[in-house]
């Protein structure tokens, strides 16, 4: 029996990954920094992708590779201090036009976007899908949950 039809290791996804993030970076002008994170208690590889936002200053994506899944996750507001129903409301109501994709609460109730992709579908086009999906969905969805959530300091 032979090799040639087993999956990437995880070794080799972990240097993919990182040289297609590099690659991306060397592109587009909207990258401001990509590094290594620091494992976790599982000590799992991860990385994260700063871009320079519009209706955000900054948009943070963490990557995190896993035995069989790379998990994404980009930060979108803190807590929020008013109207708070509401916001979670319109966040869950905007879940149902996201591909790949889905907003979440997270630690101290700040919101987040999360997703999931198999290892068997990752390559370099859909790891560039996803970086495009989860800022596009930052920056559609920033402005109205951020005046909601803060609505007073908007006044």
């Amino acid at each position: 029996m032979t090799d040639y039809h087993l999956p990437p290791t995880l070794q080799e996804y972990e240097t993919s990954i990182t040289a297609w993030l590099h690659a991306f970076a060397a592109e587009n002008e909207l990258f401001e920094a990509i590094d290594r994170g620091e494992p976790g208690e599982s000590a799992e590889p991860r990385w994260y992708v700063r871009l320079k936002g519009e209706e955000k200053e900054h948009i943070t994506i963490w990557f995190t590779l896993g035995q069989r899944t790379l998990r994404y996750e980009a930060y979108v507001l803190p807590a929020p201090a008013e109207h708070v129903a509401e916001v979670y409301e319109l966040a869950l109501r905007r879940n149902d036009r996201l591909v790949g994709a889905h907003f979440a609460i997270g630690v101290e109730d700040a919101l987040f976007l999360r997703g999931e992709l198999p290892l068997t579908a990752l390559n370099e086009a859909e790891l560039d899908r996803i970086i495009g999906s989860l800022y596009q969905y930052v920056e559609s969805t920033f402005p109205a949950l951020i005046r909601l959530a803060f609505a007073s300091k908007f006044a």
